[in-house]
C-alpha cells in the first residue's frame, strides 16, 4: 500500500473563507478542518448533506442529520478583512514569518 503525500496549504483552521465555485457560490465561513492528503476543508455552516445516522448511545437519538461535507482546497479563498478574498504572501521580519494579504499587504 502507497502512502500519499500530505499537499501544503497556505490556509489555516479557523480561517474565514469565501466559496468561489461549486454550489455554495460566493457564500462565507470559518474553517473547521483541513484535510491535506484528500486537500479538502470543512467550513462551518456550508455545502451541508443530509446523513443517515445511526444511535450510538442510549442517551443519542438516531435519525437524518445535516453535516458539512468537504470542500476542495482550490475552491476556497481567504478573505482579507479590508479587500475581500484575496491569495496569500509571506513576509519575512527577522526571524519571523507571517502571513499578508497580496492585494493590500495587510497582515492576515
Amino acid at each position: 500500500m502507497v502512502k500519499e503525500k500530505a499537499k501544503t496549504t497556505k490556509l489555516k483552521k479557523d480561517d474565514v473563507v469565501k466559496i468561489i465555485k461549486g454550489k455554495e457560490n460566493g457564500k462565507s465561513g470559518r474553517i473547521l478542518r483541513i484535510n491535506r492528503v484528500n486537500a479538502t476543508v470543512i467550513v462551518e455552516g456550508l455545502n451541508l448533506v443530509k446523513k443517515a445516522m445511526k444511535q450510538r448511545k442510549q442517551n443519542e437519538k438516531g435519525g437524518i442529520k445535516e453535516i458539512e461535507a468537504p470542500i476542495k482546497l482550490s475552491n476556497v479563498m481567504i478573505m482579507c478583512k479590508k479587500c475581500g478574498p484575496t491569495r496569500i504572501g509571506f513576509k519575512l521580519d527577522k526571524d519571523l514569518k507571517s502571513r499578508i494579504c497580496k492585494k493590500c499587504g495587510e497582515q492576515l
